[in-house]
């Protein structure tokens, strides 16, 4: 049985950092691309960033770009999301997915999805 489960979310100022990460358990985790995707209030699921299996390839939406940074343990069979910087706009409840094929910003193309974390930035 795949489980991915974040952790890490919690309720912070504007400008200050938090660090999720999710733990994958049930999957051969080195075999699949990961990513973050969160979900606002009232809005659709958006594609936050992107890594690929080894970890080389990341990728970015432009709203986290030069704030946020994905990566990865293969190890540890773990995906981390440092987020720096953080503004209002990032209040979410933050999920992470794996998903064994090619590249894709779309959440419905990834296989395995974590239960979410909740991220909330005042201002």
């Amino acid at each position: 049985q795949v489980q991915l489960v974040e952790s890490g979310g919690g309720s912070v100022q504007a400008g200050a950092s938090l660090r999720l990460s999710c733990a994958a358990s049930g999957l051969t985790f080195a075999n699949y691309r990961m990513a973050w995707f969160r979900q606002a209030p009232g809005k659709e699921r958006e594609f936050v960033a992107h890594i690929s299996r080894g970890g080389v390839v990341r990728n970015y939406a432009d709203s986290v770009k030069g704030r946020f940074t994905i990566s990865r343990d293969n190890a540890e069979n773990t995906l981390s999301l440092q987020m720096n910087s953080l503004k209002p706009d990032d209040t979410a409840v933050y999920y992470c997915a794996a998903r064994n094929g090619d590249y894709s910003l779309l959440d419905r193309r990834y296989d395995y999805w974590g239960q979410g974390t909740q991220v909330t930035v005042s201002s």
